[in-house]
This record gives C-alpha cells, sequence and structure tokens, in this order.
C-alpha cells in the first residue's frame, strides 16, 4: 500500500508563507552575492559597486486585464514596476530584459503597442533592453520583466536596518491606484452587463493613471540626495502600505506605530473610497501598487526633510515588543496585518 503523504495548499501559506518556505534555507555559494532572496532586489559584489537584479512575473487574468488595460500602458507599467524595486534600494536602474509568451490571438500590430510601451519606458528612465526570450502561451499573455541596476556601496538601502526612534517617511499619496482599479472593474462590469453602455471614466484621471500608469520615485532618491540623507531602511509600496511596514519591522526586527491622521491619501482617492463605502485609510494600507516609496530616516535628519515636496512623516519605529500598529484617530492602536494584494492567499 503506498503511503499517504499530508498536502498543503498553497492558500495556506500566501504567497511571501510560500517564498520563505521555499528559500529559508538558501545559502549563497558565491561570495560576490551580498543579498540573495528577502529585499526589494538582489545584491551582487561587481567590484566598485554593487550590481542590483529582480524580476516581476505579469499574468493575463491575474494580474492585469485586457478590457481595460491598454498594451502600450502595460508595457510601460511592467517596466517601471521593476525600476520602483531598483529605487528602493536607493539605486539606479541601467538594463532590462523580457520574457514573453503569448497565445496566437495576440497580432503583430497588437505586440508593437505592448513594445512601444515598453521602449517609452526605458527612453524615459534611460534603459536598455538588452534581451530576453519569446514563446508560444497555451492562452493569454506572462510577460515577466528582469531589470538590472547599480548603486554605490555605501549607499545601498535594505529594508532589514531600521533603529528604533527611526521616523517612518512615505512619498507621494497612498491608496489611488487601488480606488483606479475599481472605478475600472465597476465600468467593465456595467459593460458587460449591457454593451452599449459607454464607460463613464469622466472625472477620474488621476486614480486611473494611478493604476494604469504608475510612476517609480526617483525623483524623492534625488531630493534625499540632495538633502545629505540616506534612508535607514526602504521598501516600494506594491502590496499595500501594511504589507510592506510589517517586511521593514520583520526584517529589522523592530516595532512600529503608524497614525492614520497622516497617511497621505489624495482628494480624488478619499472621495471614491467614500462613493465605494470604503474607509479611505483601508485603501491606503491594503490597496497596493502605489509604487511610492515607504523609507525610515534617523531622527537627526528630519529637519533636512521636513521641506521635501512629496515626503510624509507617518510615524516612527518602536521596539519589536510593541508590535506593528496603527494609531487611529481617536489614539487606539490596532495591529497591523497585512490583507491586501497577496497572491495565493485565499480569499474568504
Amino acid at each position: 500500500m503506498s503511503k499517504s503523504h499530508n498536502r498543503t495548499e498553497l492558500s495556506e501559506l500566501g504567497e511571501f508563507g510560500l517564498i520563505d518556505h521555499l528559500t529559508g534555507n538558501l545559502k549563497p555559494k558565491n561570495p560576490a552575492v551580498i543579498k540573495g532572496v528577502g529585499d526589494d532586489t538582489a545584491v551582487i559584489d561587481i567590484g566598485e559597486s554593487y550590481l542590483l537584479a529582480t524580476k516581476d512575473l505579469m499574468i493575463e487574468g491575474v494580474h492585469f486585464d485586457l478590457t481595460y488595460s491598454p498594451l502600450k500602458h502595460l508595457g510601460y507599467k511592467a517596466v517601471v514596476m521593476n525600476l520602483s524595486d531598483i529605487a528602493a534600494m536607493n539605486g539606479t536602474p541601467e538594463q532590462i530584459l523580457i520574457g514573453l509568451a503569448v497565445s496566437n490571438r495576440y497580432s503583430v500590430e497588437a505586440l508593437s503597442e505592448l513594445y512601444e510601451g515598453i521602449y517609452y519606458a526605458c527612453e524615459r528612465y534611460k534603459v536598455d533592453m538588452v534581451g530576453g526570450d519569446t514563446t508560444s502561451s497555451p492562452s493569454g499573455m506572462f510577460l515577466s520583466i528582469t531589470a538590472l541596476g547599480r548603486v554605490d556601496k555605501d549607499k545601498v538601502v535594505y529594508r532589514s536596518t531600521s533603529k528604533v526612534n527611526d521616523l517612518v517617511c512615505v512619498s507621494g499619496d497612498l491608496g489611488g491606484a487601488y480606488m483606479g482599479l475599481l472605478v475600472l472593474e465597476r465600468e467593465k462590469s456595467v459593460f458587460k452587463n449591457d454593451p452599449t453602455m459607454q464607460p463613464d471614466l469622466r472625472g477620474h484621471d488621476y486614480i486611473l493613471e494611478r493604476q494604469l500608469k504608475p510612476e517609480p520615485r526617483f525623483d524623492i532618491l534625488a531630493e534625499l540626495k540632495k538633502a545629505d540623507v540616506k534612508p535607514t531602511a526602504m521598501i516600494d509600496i506594491s502590496d499595500g502600505l501594511a504589507s510592506e511596514i510589517l517586511h521593514i519591522c520583520k526584517n529589522s526586527k523592530t516595532g512600529c506605530n503608524i497614525y492614520e491622521d497622516k497617511i497621505p491619501i489624495d482628494t480624488a482617492t478619499a472621495m471614491m473610497a467614500e462613493e465605494f463605502n470604503i474607509q479611505p485609510v483601508t485603501a491606503a494600507m491594503n490597496g497596493g501598487e502605489d509604487y511610492e516609496l515607504l523609507f525610515t530616516i534617523s531622527l537627526s535628519d528630519h529637519d533636512k526633510i521636513k521641506n521635501i515636496k512629496g515626503v510624509t512623516v507617518i510615524g516612527h519605529i518602536t521596539d519589536e515588543s510593541s508590535g506593528v500598529n496603527l494609531i487611529t484617530r481617536n489614539g487606539t492602536a490596532v495591529q497591523i496585518q497585512a490583507q491586501g494584494w497577496e497572491h495565493l492567499r485565499q480569499k474568504s
């Protein structure tokens, strides 16, 4: 008789739990590997500087919907979401490689439009497309981008190096990309029910752009450099503020207090959240795809960053025993949990 084996469903672990399970015992075999799995990019010693390497995979029907995602925008977004990882390490992007699998329902013209967006992102951020692979898919599109960058050895910033009493800062505003997605999904639903109805997207330009055409925040890195401020830890916000601050605290072995009334939320985002009967702070904490920078700085650097446009102090790092908390407007401490863009986790 064959032995029975226990089966663990992927949904029990979720995306981040699965990564920990599969890679938890990895040890670098080459001394050049400074950082492998566990940060926004790998970090490899190449002599005078570090090479940064990152990859993201986008799957049709999981990460994007071509009902409302123009191919040009999709190509652009696929590149910049990887460049955002380079930014989170305080680095400069230099090259990308592309992996593409498509079914025969795509035409040459359609793929030319996709690559037009890819090349536009490369041009804007001075990045070279240096290779990749193209193959067929039984259905839909699979798009994978590998981005390579560089950072001076004394300038690299990890998730794992925040310290107690550091200030927690964020660039831009949060929640807009998620609200843009909800608008697009709503109009798609209306169209499916009645194809004669045209999408009503008027007045939603800001949140739609946040979803369809995000930008990595190299401008904020430039301002921090100008102010002579090096973050003590940093990550980009791809999965929601809650998920990302948990990554920083877990890797740094710290806690933190984030203050609800300090989280920057655009008026258009707040108004749309109310229309969907969602608390704006929920969109900011769990929405994802904002691609802003979440970073910590030494308390002594506060005066240097207080006048940088687009940077907001939203909290401070505490001892690990204090936990990771959201301090609500009425002063209540609520434990932060990641509920946003974690793939594989079974949704209730």
